[in-house]
């Protein structure tokens, strides 16, 4: 049996789709399981030892689907759910089976703030599409497999952060995702430990921003780690802080202890940190949150109460 599953993004919703490939690669008989994604995705999947092959999706769709139908697959497993892979299944013409992005549940969250949502992770969904192929779930949570070449020497860090540290992950896609700089401060005074900040190229003047405010308890690692560098250094962390963004589930992933910081998003979504120990740390008293399910480049009510009023007191164990 030849099985092909879709997810083109994002880094955590593609991670989140991990269970589904060790399970059917474990459950099933004689199977053969094939991934379609991103280019920019690569590095996520290309480790994983439960699949077969990895196509990727760079310039033109067909150029996508003309690969894929040279496989003749058995089954499509389709993960995304949107205009783009309901033409690459009708291309291939095979039976398949769709993940229910509730999208209307999320709509009426957003606009109306009525709450139809199931109070059931996104994974348990991602895995309720391949029920009918007999596959159960697992119970072991989520995968993220590290190459040797970019595992972090203890010797790559400060002598400061050697014994142990907690790890940060500042960025995030949208700015209403990220606490403003001034509260990362805050957050990392209120810690008062050896801290590695991670992040993109794009978030290390905030980090920079950061470091200079608490002193050399604050690692800036921003811009300069690949992602599964960034992912080995989530690994070895004590704890992890994080906004609502793919390291998270990375985090998960290894089974850190998660504190999540959420602006305009929130939990009931059905994407907190899955299998693992974590605290959620978000406003509940606005009228406005969440305001989308995705994200904005600012607050649009001005105010950004879901991150500017958030209780920063943390006493860690």
């Amino acid at each position: 049996m030849k099985i092909l599953i879709i997810r083109f993004s994002s880094i955590g919703d593609i991670v989140l789709t991990t269970p589904v490939i060790r399970c059917l690669k474990i459950q099933a008989a004689q199977v053969t399981v094939h991934y379609a994604t991103k280019k920019q995705y690569q590095v996520i999947l290309e480790n994983n030892p439960y699949i077969d092959r990895v196509f990727y999706l760079e310039n033109k769709l067909n150029d996508l689907i003309v690969q894929l139908k040279n496989e003749q697959y058995d089954w499509v497993i389709d993960l995304h759910n949107n205009l783009r892979t309901r033409i690459i299944k009708w291309k291939l013409g095979v039976q398949s089976y769709s993940f229910n992005k509730l999208n209307l549940e999320k709509w009426l969250m957003v606009n109306l703030k009525i709450n139809r949502l199931p109070d059931v992770h996104i994974v348990d969904r991602y895995l309720k599409t391949i029920q009918p192929l007999g596959i159960k779930n697992d119970g072991l949570g989520l995968d993220y497999f590290i190459p040797e070449k970019d595992e972090v020497p203890l010797s790559w860090f400060p002598l400061t952060h050697r014994q142990g540290f907690i790890a940060y992950a500042i960025g995030a896609q949208h700015e209403t995702k990220k606490l403003p700089v001034k509260r990362m401060i805050e957050l990392c005074k209120n810690i008062n430990r050896p801290m590695v900040l991670l992040g993109g190229k794009e978030d290390y003047e905030n980090g920079e921003t950061v470091s200079l405010a608490v002193g050399e308890m604050i690692f800036n690692t921003c811009g300069k780690l690949n992602l599964n560098q960034s992912a080995s250094l989530v690994k070895q962390a004590q704890y992890v802080f994080t906004h609502d963004t793919g390291l998270m589930h990375i985090a998960a992933a290894f089974k850190k202890e998660v504190y999540v910081l959420w602006g305009n998003t929130i939990p009931a979504f059905g994407m907190y940190p899955y299998r693992t120990k974590f605290t959620s740390l978000e406003n509940i008293h606005l009228r406005c949150r969440p305001c989308s399910k995705i994200g904005y480049n600012k607050c649009p009510k001005g105010h950004f109460k879901c991150m500017n009023e958030i209780d920063l007191k943390i006493t860690l164990p």
